[in-house]
């Protein structure tokens, strides 16, 4: 069946495949292979799309810490292509994440992906400066005090100097820094976070993203990240650029969306991903950046062919890096559990696997061959 492609992904392809466009990266020191980083993640994006897994080598359905386990690998054959991460807790000066992944761990798992030739993003759940409790604690005037000239603002650069020390602990075998794709205050027009939408103004958050990235470039000599600006679901461009700090400030842009409720929804979620998609690509095109699927999932997966009937149904006339499945925490209660991407058994693992195989879709296996990491 012929495939439809849209006018900016058709663009995309285009400019991509004719090597029209080098990008620069938000940040003008980056580290060299940062900016090839960038540079094959635009030229990676005509040709498919990497699938992601949020703490996917630290834990899974049943198990915790068993060297080499992945419930991608075990279900799609091949580790994914990109790693999610988090470093909520780290600001506090905590030995694991709010997730429970210990830091040391974490680092040991980025190393050995990066070494695969797959791709890093880390988000970072920050607890609330002004009050001391969670990243979901929406205390309003959060924003504000940690602004120059705020109250907490002398506390926020005290964490600034924490994360930054974990990201120029990521070294390779040569000693090169490892490339971060770094998401925070990711979510930014909901409210459930201390950041949000209704906690703050347009212009604040715009402030407190521009004052995390220079203060982690020029004070802290940060070189290896690419910055992530990533809403929840969103209906207009307007709305999504509301608080968007800048071109000068971004290398990548994406959104997070979550299907909800039984397979009844699965064509409203079809369409919902396909509008977004497409009016993230023409942002992106618009402004040289990439566009992602920042995040993504359907908890405990319950269409036996959801990946290849819903979600590549939504993803296939489009042109995006990548796309993050959230974690599979596994048993959080009695009657509740949490997983997002199929473990062995699971009743859409062999759909999983199928999924896996698109030409489109890429894992660690074709990844690698694209060396990201390299001119």
């Amino acid at each position: 069946m012929k495939k439809i492609i849209s006018f900016f992904t058709l663009l995309l392809y285009l400019f991509f495949l004719g090597g029209v466009i080098t990008a620069q990266t938000a940040d003008k020191e980056a580290t060299k292979e940062t900016k090839y980083l960038l540079n094959n993640l635009h030229k990676q994006t005509a040709q498919g799309i990497m699938f992601g897994h949020q703490d996917d080598l630290a834990y899974g359905v049943g198990w915790k810490y068993e060297h080499g386990r992945s419930d991608v690998k075990e279900t799609a054959g091949q580790y994914p292509a990109v790693y999610g991460w988090e470093l909520g807790r780290l600001e506090i000066d905590a030995t694991e994440n709010l997730d429970g992944v210990p830091f040391n761990k974490m680092k040991q798992f980025i190393k050995g992906a990066y070494e695969r030739g797959s791709v890093i993003t880390i988000s970072w759940h920050l607890n609330n400066p002004l009050t001391g409790k969670s990243a979901w604690d929406p205390a309003q005037g959060t924003v504000e005090s940690i602004l120059p000239g705020g109250s907490k603002n002398e506390l926020f650069k005290s964490w600034l100097d924490k994360i930054a020390a974990f990201f120029l602990d990521l070294k390779g075998k040569r000693g090169e820094f490892i490339p971060v794709i770094f998401r925070p205050f990711h979510e930014l027009n909901g409210s459930w976070f201390w950041w949000g939408k209704n906690h703050c103004t347009p212009e604040q958050l715009k402030q407190l993203y521009r004052f995390t990235e220079t203060y982690l470039r020029n004070e802290k000599n940060v070189h290896n990240l690419l910055y992530a600006f990533n809403t929840d679901r969103f209906v207009s461009t307007e709305e999504y650029l509301e608080r968007y700090p800048g071109d000068e400030y971004v290398d990548i842009i994406g959104f997070d969306i979550y299907q909800k409720g039984d397979i009844l929804a699965n064509d409203k979620f079809i369409a919902e991903v396909d509008k977004s998609l497409a009016m993230l690509e023409k942002m992106a095109a618009e402004r040289n950046k990439i566009p992602a699927l920042t995040e993504f999932g359907y908890n405990t997966v319950p269409d036996a062919y959801w990946w290849t009937n819903v979600f590549y149904k939504a993803l296939e006339k489009h042109a995006v890096a990548y796309a993050l499945a959230w974690r599979n925490t596994g048993k959080k209660s009695i009657d509740e559990i949490e997983f997002y991407v199929p473990y062995k058994s699971q009743v859409s693992a062999a759909d999983f696997k199928k999924f896996s195989l698109l030409d489109k879709i890429i894992f660690e296996k074709k990844v690698k061959k694209n060396k990201l990491y390299s001119k």
